[in-house]
């Protein structure tokens, strides 16, 4: 099985278009206030633009009223929501989009919380906390999870080249989510860290087959 990536938190088009070219499953782009890589609509529109087919577009939002999660759907490219507030699964179901929710696997019934959103296309584990924002650069105890789904799993939270063949070996997800593991400076993507990145995942799965 070959583990899929995504780079979050793009904020340049030559970042796109390294990841691109380095053959990532998933850019990430992040209409969150207060995030560090936060985008004005304007600017997400703009570097969704520079996503080939075949590639998929996430956008990222946490607690958005409902009015401005369709007004983002009506003016850009969406392939997949990211939710990272306290959406119910009936929140986010609405929009009739395949979605993935962030589950905060800081907090010690993160076991329990997996259960909340059956409607979730997948789930993505970050290391935060509930009520902060996810992309902290936070790793978890990979060791000690036990998920309690068969919903396809997103890894998250604190991973960097030096760590994501460990990560996949103890938790074998079915993608990897790395945003400040990659980075120069937050939003920033170092053409060298994200090279690095993608040849360790693939140098994991080899020796997986």
């Amino acid at each position: 099985m070959r583990t899929r990536v995504k780079f979050c938190g793009m904020t340049r088009e030559a970042d796109i278009d390294r990841a691109v070219s380095l053959g990532v499953d998933a850019i990430g782009l992040i209409l969150v206030p207060g995030s560090k890589r936060e985008l004005s609509l304007p600017r997400a529109i703009e570097l969704s633009a520079r996503v080939p087919p075949l590639v998929t577009l996430v956008v990222l939002l946490a607690d958005a009223p409902e009015a401005q999660v369709r007004a983002i759907l009506a003016a850009m490219r969406v392939d997949l929501l990211q939710f990272h507030g306290n959406e119910t699964d009936s929140q986010c179901k609405i929009y009739g989009r395949p979605f993935v929710k962030a589950v905060a696997m800081g907090d010690d019934d993160a076991a329990v919380q997996l259960s909340r959103w059956p409607s979730a296309a997948g789930l993505v584990l970050d290391g935060h906390r509930r009520g902060e924002l996810g992309g902290q650069g936070r790793p978890f105890d990979w060791s000690a999870l036990q998920p309690r789904t068969t919903q396809p799993l997103v890894l998250a939270g604190g991973l960097n080249p030096v760590n994501v063949a460990e990560a996949i070996g103890q938790v074998r997800p079915f993608a990897v989510d790395v945003s400040s593991g990659i980075e120069s400076a937050p939003g920033i993507k170092d053409p060298e860290r994200m090279e690095a990145f993608i040849n360790e995942v693939n140098r994991v799965d080899r020796q997986r087959q």
